[in-house]
């Protein structure tokens, strides 16, 4: 019964973490354009300067939400892969 418990309270607090609708994906932004896959990537591979610049900051952010979906998650997602290496550093 204490197991059932626990798992359970981990399906909550893990429920917690998935992501929800992203409501402005294919909205213009400000500049009049969506942002794609090669945008993705780019965002991607300076994510971490962008995150440090985001600390102080609110009007950086390392996720453009206006894109065109899952073309530029992929492209995001390569991006970040790019940076720190992919397969290549997993390797050794």
């Amino acid at each position: 019964m204490r197991a059932v418990l626990v798992i359970l309270a981990a399906l909550v607090l893990l429920s917690a973490c998935a992501p929800g609708v992203n409501p402005a994906v294919g909205t213009l932004g400000t500049e009049g354009q969506l942002s794609g896959f090669w945008a993705g990537v780019w965002h991607g591979v300076i994510s971490p300067f962008t995150l440090v610049i985001s600390w102080f900051t609110d009007r950086v952010s390392i996720y453009e939400v206006h894109n065109r979906g899952g073309l530029y998650d992929f492209g995001f997602a390569l991006g970040t892969g790019i940076l720190f290496g992919g397969i290549w550093r997993g390797r050794k």
